[in-house]
């Protein structure tokens, strides 16, 4: 450890995209001396007890390393024990809670955190979502120091990415998963030299990122193609954009995994392909690619629509 590059660290996250970041600084070398996570919750129809993607790497790979899951970081007993480690740096990505002020001056170098927008853009608890229903055409990361307020501490360093018109969620998430792991591991190692410089975010130009609410991800034929279409990509492939379908009386849910821009017009909500899935918008039209029907797998829109009985409205 005495000639380790890197200063040490207590990591604290909960999601995929968290671990995915972990996995990546345990095989660097990087020397982590506790690991943060949410408790373990009930999950899925089963209400199985499971933990944490983070939780599931820490105890693969870093088995003598403790691993803490409190339902409030401003527990007492747990800010006694997260001192006692004496790391340098406490690293956030995407864990899940605000931390208070008394865990924030804990370490001798700070807390850094990863934020998956360009601040002061998109602070809070979606930010690559709510990047891509706004249509954004460039996005990225950003590193800063953490402070009381929520994401508006002084960035160290921002990373950009081009955001394709195509490009769903999931595949954004993994793209800004990717650029995270080797720009934190560069900051990282900086803090060996000193804490770094960092620039203050305007704060007058802060946008907020509100936590997604599944009724967000309705579908209204009567908006534009271009609205319909960034919310599909924004809910592809999780939790999934859906819609109202109406045949012979009968109204049904469908969600909408993936969809392209047609320039095709027409009455809000009619189909306007014998063969293929294009419903009309209120500007556009919407050509529907895959879907999810109710209790069934994810399918192509075609297969969907041969087998589904007429006449059919969305709505």
């Amino acid at each position: 450890m005495l000639n380790n590059p890197f200063p040490t660290i207590v990591y604290f996250g909960t999601p995929q995209f968290s671990a995915q970041v972990l996995d990546f600084l345990i095989a660097q070398g990087v020397p982590i001396l506790g690991v943060v996570t949410q408790p373990d919750r009930p999950k899925g129809r089963s209400l199985q007890v499971t933990f944490s993607a983070v939780k599931e790497i820490a105890r693969g790979k870093l088995s003598e390393v403790p691993i803490f899951q409190p339902e409030r970081c401003s527990n007492p007993e747990f800010l006694e024990n997260i001192a006692a480690l004496k790391a340098d740096l406490y690293v956030v990505v995407a864990f899940g809670q605000i931390l208070p002020v008394k865990l924030l001056q804990i370490p001798p170098l700070g807390c850094i955190n990863v934020h998956a927008s360009l601040l002061p853009k998109f602070r809070g608890a979606a930010p690559i979502q709510r990047c891509l229903m706004n249509g954004d055409p460039v996005t990225g990361i950003a590193i800063q120091k953490m402070v009381k307020e929520l994401d508006a501490g002084d960035v160290i360093v921002e990373t950009r990415l081009d955001v394709p018109e195509e490009m769903a969620f999931g595949e954004l998430e993994q793209s800004l998963c990717d650029l995270s792991k080797t720009t934190l591991l560069s900051v990282i190692k900086s803090y060996k030299s000193g804490i770094p410089a960092a620039v203050a975010q305007n704060h007058e130009d802060a946008t907020y990122a509100a936590k997604i609410k599944p009724e967000e991800g309705q579908l209204h034929f009567d908006h534009t193609m271009d609205r319909l279409h960034n919310l599909v990509r924004a809910f592809s492939p999780r939790p999934g954009a859906w819609c109202w379908i109406e045949s012979n009386g009968e109204k049904k849910r469908l969600k909408i995994l993936k969809a392209k821009k047609n320039p095709l017009s027409g009455v809000p909500g009619s189909i306007l392909s014998a063969k293929e899935l294009i419903v009309a918008c209120g500007e556009g039209s919407l050509h529907i690619l895959d879907v999810q029907p109710e209790g069934k797998p994810r399918m192509s829109a075609s297969d969907w629509l041969r087998g589904a009985r007429r006449p059919l409205k969305f709505t």
